[in-house]
């Protein structure tokens, strides 16, 4: 039997088709870029979480940089990052012209905490930007208490976690402004690159409604110097039909996560992700175990057709990239950790239960 990773195939009965449809009726009305299409995804998106403004920008890179930018993070600020996030992120930071700052995730969630934070702000410090990670909040009541106490703001890379929850809302909104990458394999996601940048302050909304295209105020009138980051009407009209089926494609997962638990509780060494509890919530946009024969797993899931991905195997901070930064091995522990020993599993809406219980079998194979 061959397990993908993620596969686009057997999504819930009539999604495929909606899809082609949807694309199909945005091509006919040749009007590609901006327009009508991505408007009322904005205000659908904006919706589902809760109220406030929605701006669909090129990728989600774009949306963190710009977020930034709302903030007017630059040479001379710091901004807290995870030490174990995606390299997107810190990517960001640097654009903007701060300094990135690791924080070591907790050990439970793999989130940062306002305990992991507090260690690493200075007088410098102006954002803190957690990543929700894998899919599962963070404890933002801490953390925002934290940045009030500093001045400094809270902006949330909600990436992998479009319909998590914190304490009954939707993560994405508790920051001033917030970011959101519809890469094709994310919870939300489109048939190529798009994001968007989600705030409750509307003045902020006006200024990324003008700079993300341009910095155009009306039609050949510029405001500000702007860029060219914007979300196009295809992969709108992608975002509508799957944002109308969100709930149900995360119900999926959840229900997959949790057959997992059942299944794999006790074998070997592995360490499963732990189950959410208070206010915390987790749609598994990624299901990651920890072992410490991880590289041995992966062979030989890869020879028995089971195809796994490793997020991700070298920290930012032992990056060529990042080596100005001064990090060296050693210096998050934890996060090399999770890098030597974790495996994402297969987990997708989609997988049906004889692939699940294949990839359980053959886990239950591999140790003694």
């Amino acid at each position: 039997m061959h397990v993908p990773f993620f596969t686009f195939r057997d999504f819930p009965v009539g999604l495929q088709q909606r899809i082609e449809e949807a694309l199909l009726t945005e091509l006919r009305k040749n009007q590609l870029i901006l327009g009508p299409s991505v408007t009322a995804f904005e205000e659908e998106f904006g919706q589902y979480l809760g109220g406030g403004d929605v701006i669909g920008v090129g990728n989600g890179y774009d949306a963190l940089v710009i977020s930034l930018r709302t903030l007017g993070v630059g040479s001379g600020d710091e901004v807290v990052v995870p030490a174990n996030g995606y390299i997107a992120t810190i990517n960001a930071v640097q654009q903007v012209g701060a300094k990135p700052v690791f924080a070591e995730p907790d050990g439970h969630t793999y989130n940062i905490t306002a305990e992991t934070v507090g260690p690493v702000i200075t007088p410098r410090t102006k954002v803190v930007l957690p990543i929700h990670l894998y899919g599962q909040s963070c404890e933002l009541d801490a953390l925002l208490t934290l940045c009030r106490n500093h001045g400094m703001e809270l902006v949330e890379d909600f990436a992998q976690a479009q319909g998590t929850l914190y304490g009954g809302k939707p993560v994405g909104t508790f920051g001033k402004v917030n970011a959101t990458s519809f890469y094709p394999t994310k919870n939300l996601g489109a048939v190529g690159d798009g994001g968007a940048v989600v705030t409750q302050d509307a003045a902020i909304a006006h200024w990324v409604r003008q700079y993300h295209n341009y910095g155009q105020s009306r039609r050949y009138e510029y405001a500000q110097v702007g860029i060219n980051s914007r979300l196009d009407s295809l992969q709108a009209a992608v975002l509508s039909v799957k944002l109308s089926c969100l709930n149900e494609l995360n119900a999926v997962r959840k229900r997959l996560a949790s057959q997992y638990h059942e299944a794999l509780a006790g074998i070997g060494d592995l360490i499963l992700p732990v189950a959410p509890a208070g206010p915390n919530d987790h749609i598994y946009h990624l299901y990651v175990v920890r072992t410490n024969r991880r590289e041995a797993l992966q062979v030989f899931l890869q020879k028995k057709g089971i195809q796994t991905l490793v997020h991700y195997p070298v920290p930012p901070h032992l990056q060529p990239s990042y080596q100005h930064l001064g990090y060296r091995q050693g210096d998050f522990p934890l996060t090399e950790e999770l890098a030597s020993t974790s495996l994402s599993l297969p987990l997708f809406p989609g997988m049906t239960d004889s692939e699940q219980e294949y990839v359980v079998e053959q886990l239950k194979s591999f140790f003694p």
